[in-house]
């Protein structure tokens, strides 16, 4: 009963420290997850969980138990003989002497070794997921990782073996303190019953001897599970190191869900940086109307991934402020609103499991017609009609088993069936072959033409396809306006245009010179009237 009760208590409080940590993990925002080794975040998640399960399991029936067993031979031998009884007792204090130095030297190896462990951690985790072993094995690393594995690896192992092996001598204190314990008891006794004349029997000393190892064992107990207590501390710092850190986005206590929503989203002097030395967006300041598509453009770093990262409150702005339909996103409920933003990235994200779970992860109801619909809407039915299983395939850890277009197509698949009032595309073309691109942009124009839109990409068609154009530089608003405005400005966009744009335009198949006329890409060898 008390093995169970034992574990019963452990399980449950690890289970709850996990469930904890994960939520407050969750309520993070992308600033942690940017900045944090992954590695450090499992190893708290786990390993240090699970050393406190075992410092748990027996500590609280321990104590019970042996508090009971000390009071009780206590009180039994000041009932047998009280001078007796204090001379057992005078040793007590010398059992403390050297536990909170143990318990220090264990506390210390404990946080380094859990420290080795994290970057042990790190290094599976990075050198044995996909990406990371794709890169291992084309840069022919495979040596060079084992041995930086392997190095940590041994580190941990010698801070293991330190940290066992650090009470051992506390132990040996304990026990000699222990064998002295009698010794003392045995002469007082003798000089009691031979000087004094005292009423005492050979066979009290030996009972009182007897009930002096039952108190000396509880107190050895006791102090053991100190020692384990202080060395677990390091482990609940480590732990509770994370439960300190403030959540940087949450829900506004009168948080606000409106009834009706339309998609009008502004930026009114936003300024942003992920460091407060450096400003990432100096004074933005823009108006997206519903229905209405924006498509952002700059060079690399600029800033224009990060002002889309501030709809759906991926950060919040160091001042100035977001609004979606009038109201401040820091005021909105921060599940309604992500459900009002898909976004589709650059890197798509697959969970390891089928098409069909991966579309349920943004409408759990959904039914295979809306699903089926969603797919066709992202020209992506032909291919996945012509699979052995349909929706039901595999894509793969990370969707590996498909190419870049066919997961980029389901991801855009998936943003269809959340139907959210603004849609976000950032890079959502980039890096693909033509064809691919192709039948992306074919998904992407009927969204661009009927829902709130905000467009990150560089393929012009994608951009002549907005409403406006902004161009970014050094994190603020270079220019705006329409395509033709901005290249007669002979500024930033024209620059972009020349080296980026028309490049890509002219590279493309089946673009007829008039639309590279019309576009500005090359002129015509005759003119062209309207």
């Amino acid at each position: 009963g008390e093995s169970y009760l034992n574990n019963w208590i452990a399980q449950h409080i690890t289970f709850d420290m996990r469930n904890q940590m994960y939520q407050h993990l969750q309520k993070m925002s992308q600033r942690f997850f940017t900045t944090n080794n992954q590695g450090d975040i499992i190893t708290r998640m786990t390993s240090d969980i699970d050393g406190v399960k075992a410092v748990v399991t027996n500590t609280f029936s321990s104590i019970l138990s042996n508090s009971i067993t000390l009071i009780i031979a206590m009180i039994a031998m000041f009932q047998k003989n009280w001078i007796l009884a204090l001379v057992g007792i005078i040793i007590v204090p010398l059992f403390t002497l050297p536990t909170r130095k143990a318990g220090k030297k264990r506390w210390t190896l404990t946080n380094e070794s859990q420290q080795v462990n994290d970057e042990v951690n790190g290094i599976l985790n990075e050198t044995l997921s996909v990406s990371g072993q794709l890169l291992v094995k084309l840069f022919g690393k495979e040596k060079y990782e084992y041995e930086r594995y392997e190095k940590a690896n041994r580190r941990m192992i010698g801070l293991n073996i330190k940290e066992s092996m650090a009470g051992r001598w506390f132990r040996v204190v304990l026990t000699t303190f222990t064998s002295v314990g009698p010794m003392l008891l045995y002469l007082a006794g003798g000089i009691l019953m031979m000087k004094y004349n005292s009423d005492l029997t050979i066979g009290d000393i030996t009972v009182l001897v007897a009930l002096l190892g039952r108190m000396y064992m509880p107190v050895n107990s006791l102090l053991n599970i100190q020692v384990e207590w202080i060395r677990s501390m390091a482990l609940f710092k480590r732990i509770f190191d994370y439960f300190d850190i403030p959540v940087e986005i949450e829900n506004a206590k009168d948080a606000v869900t409106p009834d009706k929503v339309t998609g009008d989203v502004v930026f009114e002097h936003v300024e942003f940086s992920y460091e407060e030395s450096k400003k990432i967006l100096k004074d933005i300041s823009f108006t997206l109307n519903a229905g209405k598509s924006i498509a952002i453009v700059g060079p690399s770093g600029s800033g224009k991934s990060t002002i889309v990262n501030l709809i759906p409150r991926l950060y919040d702005v160091d001042s100035g402020s977001v609004t979606f339909d009038g109201i401040d996103v820091r005021k909105l409920d921060l599940k309604f609103l992500r459900d009002q933003v898909g976004v589709v990235t650059q890197d798509t994200y697959l969970f390891n499991g089928t098409i069909k779970e991966n579309l349920l992860y943004a409408k759990p109801d959904a039914t295979e017609e809306a699903m089926v619909e969603a797919l066709k809407k992202a020209n992506i039915w032909d291919f996945i009609e012509k699979q052995e299983k349909g929706i039901d395939t595999e894509v793969g850890n990370r969707g590996l088993k498909l190419s870049g277009g066919e997961k980029q197509r389901i991801s855009i698949a998936r943003i269809i069936l959340k139907d959210p009032t603004i849609f976000i595309f950032d890079e959502a073309t980039s890096a693909l072959d033509s064809i691919s691109e192709k039948k992306i942009q074919d998904a992407i124009d009927p969204i661009i033409k009927s829902k709130t839109s905000i467009l990150i990409a560089h393929r012009l068609s994608t951009i002549l396809a907005a409403d406006e154009i902004l161009v970014i530089k050094d994190g603020t608003i270079a220019e705006r306006g329409t395509h033709k405005e901005l290249l007669n400005k002979e500024g930033v966009y024209r620059e972009l245009y020349e080296t980026q744009f028309s490049k890509a335009l002219i590279e493309e198949d089946g673009v007829s010179e008039l639309e590279q006329y019309i576009w500005g890409a090359q002129p015509a060898d005759e003119p062209m009237d309207e």
